[in-house]
Order: structure tokens, then sequence, then C-alpha cells
């Protein structure tokens, strides 16, 4: 059976690789060999041997037990599984686990989804643009840059290159000069969002399940982020498509004079969530609904609504209400299939880890290298393979009661790096990337020829800076 539900991944995540050529939306095969992964798990529990403890972190076997209570702590006595019944209540226990951490992450991404589309109502993003003055190819390169670094730490990756390429499309008219500097963003976004407990999918993940803090994974990693976007510009600085000057466009309409107040409002209310985590001990999600819900008040006071009869008249019709509200707006746009899409993922690599497969093939390759070369392969490997799964499969690969893999442990914070800057070598191998061929209809092979190399030069350089640092 194990050998089923592992087919059932692989076909599945296979479907999801060829989203474009199957024209079908990833979170399609995800949702469903979700399902079918469980599925297999219940009609199988009477036949596994093995089962991982999500609670106490280690391997069980279960003919090695004659029956399973649960402690006081959480564990389980050993005593045998003899009942049909005690094994789906394991089953069901340890399913409720996963659902419960994985929500906790899919709320938070909620949160912050909805803030963004709260700024974005107002205008607020162009109040980014207002500061960019210049009209030397170069030195916007650097600015692009520099902003996709620093909002993509608050943001995340793929919010700020929507953002920053948004941006782009009012300051340069050349599609063929703005689809290099959307390149350059997707390193400095993906580099941004490594050293973030909120910058990426990934870091998020191993924040919220305590394998790093906050202020560590700031120390640890903001110099090889910064190393790994920095070497990239500087060689593309002096490449010919960033010579010269470029031509701006006339004003567009006038700006939104709440934006700014959003703007920063909105950023300042993020970046206080992992303050408020680090000071009450709190769930991270608990945090960014406090956030969000300070966010939505202040835009609720500020929208133009009016309630005179009319508008309460056209309520009552159905015709006003909520779609003249900011927050219900914010709602309606967050990017609901991505939230279906990690569901789906993550609690597929949960069935896989409950019948530690997950955790004897992580024994096996601690066995076979070393750990450093592993993250190092696993952060090339997410240029190809989706991240997201990635980094939930080398959470339960590891023996979290050795000291080695505590809590800001060498190994989760080159995971966090590995992880969130790899995906950059390939255009499909991070959402920044996958936005941004959207967006500009950027080619594979392009990117494959003119950014892959940059990219590759910057992990590399960003890696090795890590690894030297004490």
């Amino acid at each position: 059976m194990e050998m089923i539900i592992l087919v059932v991944f692989i076909l599945g995540y296979l479907a999801i690789t060829l989203e474009h050529s199957l024209k079908i939306d990833k979170l399609v095969p995800a949702l469903l060999m979700m399902a079918l992964a469980w599925a297999l798990v219940a009609f199988g529990i009477d036949g596994f041997t093995n089962w991982f403890d999500s609670h106490g972190s280690h391997l069980l076997t279960l003919e090695a037990f004659d029956g399973i209570k649960y402690l006081a702590d959480g564990s389980y006595s050993p005593e045998y599984l003899e009942f049909h019944d005690e094994r789906l209540h394991l089953m069901e226990g340890t399913l409720l686990h996963h659902f419960g951490k994985t929500c906790e992450i899919l709320i938070f991404l909620v949160g912050a989804m909805t803030i963004v589309e709260i700024i974005d109502h107002f205008d607020g993003f162009s109040t980014i643009k207002s500061f960019i003055k210049t009209n030397k190819k170069r030195t916007l390169l650097w600015i692009v840059c520099i902003l996709g670094f620093i909002l993509s730490a608050i943001i995340d990756n793929l919010t700020a290159t929507i953002v920053l390429i948004t941006i782009l499309r009012k300051l340069i008219e050349d599609k063929k000069l703005r689809i290099w500097y959307a390149g350059m963003i997707i390193i400095a976004a993906n580099a941004g969002g490594a050293w973030s407990p909120i910058g990426d999918v990934t870091t998020t993940m191993l924040w919220m399940n305590e394998k790093v803090t906050t202020v560590k994974l700031i120390e640890y990693l903001i110099l090889p982020s910064l190393v790994c976007m920095i070497v990239p510009t500087l060689i593309a600085s002096f490449m010919p498509a960033f010579r010269g000057n470029f031509d701006k466009p006339a004003e567009e309409r006038e700006q939104n004079k709440r934006g700014p107040l959003m703007l920063y409002l909105g950023l300042g209310m993020i970046v206080f969530v992992p303050i408020f985590k680090t000071v009450t001990h709190l769930p991270p999600y608990v945090g960014m609904m406090l956030s969000l819900s300070i966010v939505a008040l202040v835009a609720e006071l500020i929208s133009a609504r009016q309630f005179s009869m009319t508008n309460v008249e056209d309520q009552e019709d159905g015709q006003g209400g909520h779609h003249s509200s900011p927050t219900f707006g914010a709602l309606s746009k967050i990017e609901m299939p991505s939230i279906l899409f990690f569901l789906g993922i993550l609690m597929t690599v949960a069935a896989l880890e409950s019948l530690g497969m997950i955790f004897t093939f992580g024994q096996d390759v601690q066995n076979s290298m070393d750990n450093d070369l592993f993250v190092m392969l696993l952060g090339a490997g997410s240029a190809v393979i989706d991240n997201v799964p990635l980094v939930a499969a080398s959470m339960g690969m590891f023996d979290v009661n050795n000291p080695e893999y505590a809590v800001d442990a060498h190994v989760w914070h080159f995971i966090a790096y590995a992880a969130g800057t790899g995906g950059s070598m390939l255009i499909i191998g991070s959402a920044a990337g996958v936005v941004a061929m959207g967006m500009e209809k950027i080619s594979f092979f392009w990117y494959l020829k003119n950014i892959a190399w940059l990219a590759l030069v910057g992990y590399v350089a960003g890696a090795g800076v890590y690894l030297l640092l004490p």
C-alpha cells in the first residue's frame, strides 16, 4: 500500500509540473492526490507496520506494541495496536494534527494576502513609484532589485514581484527591456524572501513549525541572502541591456491621497506579526489576524461610504453592502487557488510522513552524504520541483530529538536559504518566477539563456557565505 500511495504522489506531482501542457490548474491534481493518499491510508491502516508519531517526532514500529493509548503529554503508551478502531483513532489524531498545522499556515497566508489587497485597493503601491526619479537603466536596476529584496521580506516574494512589475509597466514601455528587469526582480525577490519569516511560504513553514526563530533567521541569513542578490545585480549592471537611459511615459491618473497611509500601515502591521509572536508566544496566525483587523478597521473608517437612505435601499436590494467595502473587495481578490494548492501539497506530504517514508528516506540520506551537500542539492531541486513540498518533506527527515536538529540548528537555516533562493535558477522554479512569466510572457528558454546563470552565481555565492560564517 505504501508504494501505491507513493505512485499517487509522483503522478500527482507530475501533473502539477505539466500544468501548462495539460491545461489543468495545479490545485486540481494537488487536491486529488491529497484525498486519494489519505483514503489509501485509511484502507490500508491495518497492514502498516510503521507509523511516524507527529507529537513525539519519532518512528513507531506498530508490531512491537500491544495496544495504544494517549498519555498526558500526547505521546503513545507502548502497547500493541490490537483493534481496528484503535488504529483508526491513531490515524484520525495524526490527520487532525497535520490539518491543524497546515491551517495555521493557510490562515496566516490569507491574512497577509488580504492586507496586501487592501493596500492595493487604495492604490498604496503607487507611492513606491513616486520615489523613482531616475531615467538611467543601471540606476533603475539597483533600485528595483533593492526594493524587491526589501519588499519581499515584508509582503512575500510573490506579491513583491507583482507590485514591482506593475510599477515597471508604468515606467518602461519597451517590453524587451522590461523582461530583463523582471528577470532580475525574480532573483532579488527570492533572495529577500529567504531571510524573513514572512518572506516566503517555505520560511513561513519553518518558522511556524518552530524550526527557526525570527531573530536567528535574520541573523544567519540576511548576509548570505544579500550576497545572493548583490552579486547577480552587480554583474548585470555591466551588461548591455542595462546601459544608457530609458524614456519615461507621461504621468497617469492622480494618486489616491489615502494610498501612502494604507501602504505604511499595512506594511507596518505585517512586520508587527513576528514581534507579536515573540512577545506573546502565540501562533503567528493570531498576530496576523490582529494586524488584519486593524488594517481593515482603518480601511473601513476612511473609505468613502455614505450611509444615506438611498444606500440603505440599495443594500436591501442586494446591490450595495459588502460590494463597497474595501475589506470584502480584498477578500474576493485573494489567491484562493494558491491556498487550496498549498493545502493539497502539504497534506499529501503529511500522509507520506505519517507512514514513516520521509523519515526513513532522511535517515538513508544522512548515512550516504553530508547534510550541507544534501541541502545544496535540495536548493537546486527546488528550481525544478516546487519548494513547498521539498521543505515540507525535509522537516520530517530529521530527528528533532537530536540536539543537532533542534530549533535554529544549522541545517534548518540552510534549508530556508537553499529552498528560497534555488528556485531562481529556472523561471518555473518559484512562485515569483511563474507570476513574472505570466505577466510579461517571458519565454522559459530566454530566461534559461539570459538570467539562469546569474541566479546560479548568486545562489552559490550566498551559500558559500553562509557556510563560511561561524
